[in-house]
C-alpha cells in the first residue's frame, strides 16, 4: 500500500486501529531514544563540571519537556486515527 493510499484512509477514518496503534509505537521510539539522550547528556555534564550543574538542569528540562510533546501529539494522533476518542 503506498503511502498516499495509507493517508487517505487515516483521513476518511477508514484506517485499521491495530495500524495505528504500531504507528504509534513507532513514533515513541523516537521521543523515547530523546529523553535517553538528553539525561546522559545532563550526567555527563554534571560529572565533568559540578558547577554547572544547575543551568544543564534548566536546558534537560526545557528540551524534555518538547520531546515529550512530540510524543503526546503521536498519542492524539492515534487517537484520531484509530476512531477511538
Amino acid at each position: 500500500m503506498s503511502a498516499l493510499v495509507l493517508a487517505q484512509d487515516a483521513f476518511s477514518g477508514n484506517l485499521n486501529p491495530g495500524l495505528a496503534a504500531i504507528g504509534y509505537g513507532l513514533g515513541a521510539i523516537g521521543p523515547g531514544v530523546g529523553v535517553g539522550l538528553i539525561w546522559a547528556a545532563v550526567i555527563n555534564g554534571t560529572a565533568r563540571q559540578p558547577e554547572a550543574q544547575g543551568k544543564l538542569m534548566n536546558i534537560a528540562w526545557t528540551t524534555f519537556v518538547l520531546v515529550e510533546v512530540l510524543a503526546l501529539i503521536g498519542l492524539v494522533l492515534y487517537f484520531i486515527a484509530s476512531g477511538a476518542a
